[in-house]
């Protein structure tokens, strides 16, 4: 007798996410993106800013399950604050905004409780380099020449790597990377996304960047890497805080930083890159 398959099993395949679901969130960000990137670079920032925010405050409420209190005022008024910084000043007042966000979130947890201040404030700016600083370098790209072009490449890539990554780690994956951190993610899954970001890049830097082959190359060889490694410091984060996902506003997918996880480290990555490459 042949058993009928559970439609719970056909939405969650072997990868562990709805992918009907994952495809038709991933479609209307990518709308969103493209349409503030190529209308207003402005409203692309308000955009990026606002996901920073709640990616702030998915990473506060699972640290918070955990009784790590991470001053979330400053840290969600260094958000547009860093922002606006990259945006209409550049890199050196990014960097002075973020130094002067260090010392507001230390000093605004002296006024707590004074058990846990270490542990309260060390969260804080874990939290304000993971997400807003990283926030800062993606604007840095925008403002920059063929600023909105390098923003879509940037994402291209970043989104490449997830999608090749899961299909090879569905199809072939047999061997973890990390089995403690990730268990679901292969070897095979990242050469999958080694292989798909390499001739992106490639044809990326060419059709849409106007620069050489060889640049996409090493840009979606370097941008796979950290994409990896930004999915795994996710990870990595959820096993502390014993969390399954940081969130569930976004259907297939989780909270908004499970949608993150790859861009955050790859906004600053692909900034160094552009910047070398296509000086």
């Amino acid at each position: 007798m042949i058993e009928e398959s559970n439609p719970a099993e056909v939405a969650a395949p072997r990868a562990g996410r709805n992918l009907t679901a994952a495809i038709a969130v991933g479609v209307l960000l990518g709308a969103l993106a493209l349409l503030t990137l190529f209308t207003a670079k402005w409203l692309f920032a308000v955009l990026a800013g606002a996901a920073i925010c709640i990616g702030v405050l998915e990473v506060a409420k699972a640290m918070n399950s955990r009784a790590i209190r991470a001053p979330l005022v400053p840290i969600l008024v260094a958000v547009p604050a860093l922002t606006v910084a990259a945006y209409v000043w550049g890199s050196e007042a990014l960097l002075a905004c973020f130094a002067g966000a260090v010392l507001l979130v230390l000093v605004w947890r002296l006024f707590g409780p004074v058990g846990g201040y270490v542990r309260d404030a060390t969260a804080g700016v874990f939290i304000l380099a993971y997400l807003p600083l990283m926030l800062g370098f993606a604007i840095l790209t925008l403002v920059s020449d063929q600023g909105a072009k390098r923003v879509v490449v940037f994402i291209l890539l970043t989104v490449c790597s997830d999608i090749g990554g899961y299909a090879a780690g569905v199809l072939f994956g047999r061997h973890p990377i990390a089995p403690t951190l990730s268990p679901k993610k292969s070897w095979e899954g990242f050469a999958g996304s080694l292989l798909l970001q390499v001739v992106v890049g490639a044809l990326a830097f060419v059709v849409i960047l106007e620069s050489s082959a060889w640049k996409g190359v090493v840009a979606g060889a370097v941008l796979t890497v950290t994409a990896t490694l930004g999915d795994l410091v996710e990870s990595g984060i959820k096993r502390d805080l014993e969390v399954k996902d940081l969130g569930s506003i976004l259907p297939g997918h989780g909270g908004l930083m499970d949608r993150l996880d790859s861009l955050v480290p790859n906004a600053f990555v692909s900034w160094a890159l552009f910047t070398s490459l296509l000086r």
